[in-house]
């Protein structure tokens, strides 16, 4: 029986001349799960928002969407709320009460359910969860982890046949999200709900999908099981989002069907390192940096609260001028609040904070060139009706279109900031920090959001910044995009650096914290932390022979 039937669904945003989705039709079948993926803006979050009248963007819309044989506007709002469930990429953005407790019965109250029988589901879904132990918990004490698990929760109470969730990975760390991912796949297989996911982080949803969709400028480009991915995408940008092992083995050997987990990859390698003549991958010997200091903390100590527990605990770093400096580590770890001091948004109650040399407290026009600061949510900075807008207040005309190419923001000037995709949103975020030119950018989760094509963007702009001068501070749980592009990676753990080495020696010693392609490649290769690098010594291999 079909879960979700889609005819014909064609959606345009207000005073715009672009399609957002163009003659869209798919079905979904009832207990499957679905992977649905695609560059930024390509119309993902526009397409589930639409499954779900109660989130539906305004604009002209044609075509039928049928929920279990049913059109969804003919639906009313209870069997919207309690059939449908809807999580959302910012944790935040969803939990609306103070307690755990609360956020779980919210729902059931607000659906007018008996207070025994609210208990009662309550109390099973938090044993189901793992709730037990931060049941009593206020919401604001909690990690981003826990807090989308919480999220998740509080929709999967009210029992719905379909689950929409929209990119709920991009604020986890590696861990958290195998763990969510681990989650949602326990309730696909033992409930028999059906899942429609977006993500960008693929490597971990191909593992439990049985259907992946990949869709482009608003249309379905390919469709099929995971290992076919590799060879429908072999020509298209998004092959570069595809799992390590899938992208090694079609550029090595390809075939319709590839391996998509790292055990799968690792099975493949194996075999493929016994036939052929693989060389280690070499490792470049990085030499100190020398150049002078351009963000310094010593001795810093900080808590939230006079009596609360400290969140930051006698740190010491020192990053380097025209440096781009990764910081990682799990929710909660104080990686955020850490750099919420370096950028001067809180002061510690202990030690030393320097930019430029110069104590933070006497550095003057702090954010007027020094300081740029990219939270880690993009919406706290738009203030206007238009993204055009939104730059006018710091860049002129010839300004704002040159950074508007430069982040790929061009088509989007005229929407309304609100209305972008997440990666749409941290792109224009980004623009607007770069308008003020600053010596010292400080980012946290930048990637989120963002497709693989965009990322290598990014990475191309945060190298001519670097040549610049401009140093890079990155908070970030995107491993791949750190361990390609960072000079040097930290580990924070409990309110402190546990580690801080270049990306080669950072992640080569690291189970969780390293790439898929470490992790495959461990045992068989020497230093293989990126893609690239064991695609390369593969087809040398193969190029060697053939010779």
């Amino acid at each position: 029986m079909e879960s979700v039937k889609i005819e014909n669904l064609t959606f345009k945003y207000p005073d715009t001349e672009k399609e957002a989705l163009s003659d869209i039709s798919l079905c979904i079948d009832k207990g499957e799960f679905v992977t649905l993926c695609g560059k930024s803006g390509c119309g993902k979050t526009t397409l589930l928002r639409l499954l779900k009248p109660a989130l539906s963007p305004f604009g002209e819309k044609s075509g039928n969407i049928l929920f279990e044989g049913t059109t969804v506007n003919e639906l009313d709002e209870k069997e919207q709320a309690s059939k449908i469930g809807f999580v959302l990429q910012n944790p935040d953005s969803q939990i609306v009460t103070d307690k755990v407790w609360h956020e779980l019965s919210f729902g059931l109250e607000s659906l007018g359910t008996e207070t025994s029988e609210i208990r009662i589901k309550v109390a099973e879904m938090s044993s189901y969860f793992g709730i037990e132990n931060w049941f009593h918990k206020n919401v604001s004490e909690l990690s981003g982890g826990q807090k989308q698990m919480l999220n998740l929760a509080s929709v999967m109470v009210m029992q719905p046949e379909l689950l929409i969730l929209d990119e709920p990975l991009s604020q986890l760390d590696p861990i958290a999200a195998q763990e969510f991912i681990k989650t949602l796949e326990k309730i696909n297989r033992e409930l028999g709900t059906t899942i429609i996911l977006s993500e960008h982080r693929l490597e971990d949803a191909f593992a439990v999908s049985d259907k992946i969709i990949v869709m482009d400028k608003g249309k379905i480009i390919a469709q099929g099981k995971p290992g076919q991915m590799g060879h429908l995408l072999k020509d298209n940008d998004m092959f570069l989002s595809l799992p390590a092992p899938t992208r090694i083995y079609q550029e090595t050997e390809g075939g319709e069907i590839s391996p998509v987990t790292v055990r799968e990859g690792k099975k493949w390698l194996e075999s493929f390192a016994k036939e052929h003549q693989v060389k280690d991958i070499s490792r470049a010997i990085c030499k100190e940096n020398k150049k002078e200091i351009a963000v310094e903390l010593k001795e810093v100590y900080f808590r939230y609260e006079k009596n609360a527990p400290d969140v930051i605990k006698n740190l010491n770093v020192n990053i380097h001028k025209g440096e781009f400096f990764a910081i990682l580590g799990g929710n909660g770890s104080g990686k955020s609040t850490a750099v919420s001091i370096m950028s001067g948004i809180n002061v510690p109650y202990s030690g030393k904070v320097k930019i430029n040399g110069i104590s933070i407290k006497k550095a003057e026009n702090l954010y007027n060139g020094v300081l740029g600061v990219l939270p880690q949510n993009p919406q706290t900075l738009f203030v206007k009706k238009t993204v055009y807008l939104d730059l006018l207040e710091f860049g002129r005309e010839e300004q704002i279109q040159s950074v508007a190419k430069l982040c790929g923001i061009t088509e989007v000037l005229n929407r309304h900031p609100f209305d972008l995709s997440g990666g749409e949103m941290q792109r224009v975020a980004l623009a607007k920090i770069l308008l003020k030119n600053p010596q010292i950018i400080i980012m946290d989760e930048p990637t989120k959001g963002m497709d693989a094509h965009f990322k290598k963007a990014f990475a191309r702009i945060i190298t001519s910044l670097k040549k610049e001068g401009v140093t890079i501070v990155v908070v970030s749980h995107d491993v791949e995009f750190c361990a390609e592009n960072a000079d040097r990676c930290a580990l924070f753990f409990d309110g402190n650096l546990v580690s801080v080495k270049t990306p080669g020696e950072f992640f080569a010693d690291k189970n969780f914290y390293t790439t898929s392609s470490g992790r495959m490649t461990r045992g068989i290769l020497k230093n293989g932390i990126l893609a690239k690098d064991v695609i390369d010594v593969c087809q040398k291999a193969v190029k060697g022979e053939e010779k």
